[in-house]
């Protein structure tokens, strides 16, 4: 006898209601690690968490595979306004991204993994209003160039589902305060792509200074990559490929002459898609700096613009180098540069440090970051992993490691920093009220959102 899958919204309430009962302590826990399942052995049909990924470029990608290796998970949907295009635009030789080598993938590895079921395949879309409309789908990924991040959340979680959105949270300040409102409205989970607090280096130097080792905390380093000083593409304004539909890839912003150099890969270069390196970067390493000194729902005193550069060319219009000089509670004062080394450096008032990358944690007393130091009694969230928490979190309904609220403080210094720079002015930053103090013209520009056409964001 075939079992029908219940809609979207039944499955939440029911893992809502589920994961209640679990926690009072009455029937079996509703997360069922893999091992238990036997290795190489998938969830049932109707246990799984159905995904829709929207925006199939390099990290749509990276977050589709990731979503899709889960062993409780299932790509159902895809969406993205191009079909098909490659990684090395230029010579035609790099990896093919788009909804056809999405759909290909998908319909592979499941061919592939689901030899005891019959399956169906994948559904693809151009519109993400589509994909969301459906009822059989309870998360949505959404990887696409900032300008949109916020339109797709919102639009996923007002239908109901729970949202992997990719860093940063939002391109614009005022989106990502609805975004995280919505968030708290529906009640949904949302996981933002900060991958790197699932990272176990990142988690240590979080939980050394967390417990004091440095004593207290003077300044901090937060280095970030240099912007764009020439364009990383070909310039030519031409036709926009057949394969992509450019009016709704720009969607609520303006759309600027088509050229590679502002595609796939360099849109964030300008501020029309995305905030160039320092809103790529910030919501990693920022994050990672607010997380260790306890700042996740709150900011900085005051934000300052200083010593920015930007490219010779008209292509981009984002700073190459760059400082962001902020003020935190306790005297702690925050530099967000280009020119620190890549990573986040806490310095004691004694000189002790810690410093933290990708890959290499390293401080002033070697023995603090050893395998086996014991960091103290206050615990950083441990994530198992980005994806698997997301998937966790829609099961047992308990917050993620990267929530909404969480990614858009993190990234609220960079939205600051940018109305000072055209200000000219260091701001004071209410970060309770999350208002520019004593500044209307500055609060103005921050809170406004540019849309073009029809699109809005309430």
């Amino acid at each position: 006898m075939k079992t029908e899958q219940p809609p979207a919204q039944s499955r939440r309430n029911f893992l809502k209601g589920a994961a209640g009962i679990a926690g009072a302590g009455i029937g079996a826990p509703m997360i069922v690690p893999s091992s238990v399942l036997g290795k190489g052995n998938r969830a049932a049909p109707s246990e799984r968490i159905t995904v829709g990924v929207v925006g199939l470029g390099a990290r749509g990608f990276v977050n589709l595979e990731g979503m899709m290796k889960l062993d409780d998970t299932q790509i159902v949907a895809l969406c993205d306004v191009d079909t098909f295009h490659y990684r090395e635009n230029e010579s035609r030789k790099g990896r093919a991204y788009g909804l056809e080598p999405a759909k290909m993938t998908v319909e592979e590895y499941y061919g592939k993994n689901s030899a005891k079921e019959k399956y169906k395949g994948c559904d693809t879309y151009s519109d993400y209003r589509e994909l969301c409309a459906r009822d059989d789908i309870d998360a949505v990924v959404v990887a696409t160039p900032d300008h949109w991040h916020a339109l797709c959340a919102l639009e996923a979680l007002r239908s109901g589902k729970d949202v992997y959105c990719e860093k940063p949270v939002t391109h614009l300040f005022a989106e990502g305060q609805a975004v995280y409102r919505e968030v708290e409205k529906q009640q949904g989970i949302f996981q933002t792509g900060s991958q790197q607090r699932s990272s176990k280096e990142f988690h240590q130097a979080v939980e050394l200074v967390m417990n004091g080792h440095l004593g207290k905390i003077k300044s901090v380093e937060v280095g970030l990559p240099t912007g764009y000083p020439e364009p990383k593409g070909n310039t030519k304004v031409e036709e926009p490929p057949a394969h992509l539909d450019y009016n709704m890839w720009c969607g609520p912003s303006p759309v600027l002459p088509y050229m590679r150099a502002r595609h796939h890969r360099w849109w964030r270069g300008h501020l029309t898609y995305g905030g160039g390196n320092i809103m790529d970067f910030i919501g990693h390493h920022n994050d990672i700096n607010h997380w260790a000194l306890g700042m996740d729902s709150s900011g900085p005193l005051s934000v300052e613009a200083v010593g920015w550069k930007f490219p010779q060319t008209k292509i981009y219009n984002t700073p190459v180098d760059y400082e962001i000089l902020c003020e935190y509670p306790d005297d702690i004062e925050v530099s967000i540069a280009s020119g620190h080394k890549s990573g986040i450096k806490w310095v004691g008032e004694d000189g002790s440090w810690i410093y933290v990358t990708r890959g290499k944690l390293e401080a002033s007393k070697p023995e603090w970051v050893t395998k086996d130091f014991d960091t103290g009694s206050k615990k950083a969230y441990k994530s198992p992993g980005h994806h698997r928490n997301f998937a966790d979190g829609i099961k047992s309904r308990e917050v993620c490691v990267a929530p909404a609220e969480t990614a858009h403080r993190s990234v609220t210094p960079g939205h600051l920093a940018y109305i000072s720079q055209a200000t000219g002015r260091k701001l004071k930053w209410d970060a309770k009220k999350e208002q520019i103090s004593g500044d209307a013209e500055a609060q103005n520009l921050l809170m406004e959102v540019p849309y073009v056409g029809d699109w809005k964001l309430i």
